[in-house]
C-alpha cells in the first residue's frame, strides 16, 4: 500500500493534513510521524515513531528550520523512505522550473517561470517565488514572502513572514547569502551577506 507520511506533528504538520487529504492520490493512506510526540494524537490521527516508516513510503517534512529538515530528511532516507515534493491544491506552479526533491508549496503559494529550486525548499502560505530565481537547499519561506524576479538565495537561508525581496536583474541578481535570516516584514533592497540577520525597511543588519 502506497503511503505518505508527514514528519513533524507541530503547527505546520497539522496545517498540512487537510491539503494532503484533498490531494491524496496516488497514495492510499496518510500517517503522522514525530519521534517526540509518538503515542499522542493530532486532529484525530495517531502520531507514530520513526519506526512506523517503511521502505518505499513517501514523506513530507513539516519543520521551519532548514537545518532541522536536513537532519529529519536523513532519518527518513536511512529507512528507505522517499522525499515527496508536495504542491497543495490551491498552489500555482509556472513553466520551465527545476524543483528539487522534498519541496513543499502550501496553499496559496506560487512559483513563476524558469526558477531553479533546491531540495527541501519550504514555501509557506501566500508566499511566492517569481521568475528566474535560484534557490538553494533547505531554504525556508515563512508566510507571505514576496520574492521578486532574479533573486538568488543560498542554502539554509530563512525568509521571515511578510518580507519583500526586491527585483534583481539578469546581470546583477539580488543575493541572500548562505544561512542568512531576513526578519519579519523586512524590505530587502541590497545583497545580504552569509550568516547575518537583517531587519527593517529598508533592511539593515541587526545590531546585537
Amino acid at each position: 500500500m502506497a503511503r505518505i507520511a508527514i514528519y513533524g506533528a507541530g503547527g505546520l504538520g497539522r496545517d498540512l493534513i487537510g491539503p494532503i487529504l484533498r490531494k491524496l492520490d496516488p497514495f492510499e493512506a496518510l500517517i503522522i510521524v514525530d519521534q517526540q510526540k509518538a503515542g499522542s494524537e493530532i486532529c484525530g490521527f495517531p502520531v507514530h515513531s520513526l519506526d512506523a516508516l517503511r521502505e518505499g513510503d513517501s514523506f513530507v517534512i513539516a519543520a521551519g528550520s532548514g537545518q532541522d529538515r536536513q537532519v529529519m530528511e536523513q532519518h527518513c532516507l536511512e529507512r528507505g523512505a522517499i522525499p515527496h515534493s508536495f504542491f497543495a491544491p490551491i498552489s500555482c506552479v509556472g513553466v520551465g522550473n527545476e524543483i528539487g526533491p522534498g519541496a513543499l508549496f502550501c496553499d496559496y503559494s506560487l512559483i513563476g517561470a524558469a526558477a531553479r529550486i533546491g531540495r527541501q525548499f519550504q514555501c509557506n502560505v501566500y508566499s511566492y517565488v517569481s521568475h528566474d530565481c535560484v534557490i538553494g537547499d533547505y531554504v525556508t519561506f515563512a508566510p507571505k514572502v514576496s520574492c521578486n524576479g532574479h533573486v538568488h538565495i543560498e542554502d539554509y537561508a530563512y525568509i521571515g513572514t511578510g518580507a519583500v525581496l526586491r527585483q534583481g536583474s539578469p546581470d546583477k541578481p539580488l543575493v541572500i547569502g548562505r544561512g542568512a535570516t531576513v526578519g519579519m516584514g523586512a524590505v530587502v533592497t541590497k545583497d545580504v551577506a552569509a550568516g547575518i540577520t537583517v531587519i527593517g525597511a529598508p533592511a539593515r543588519p541587526m545590531q546585537r
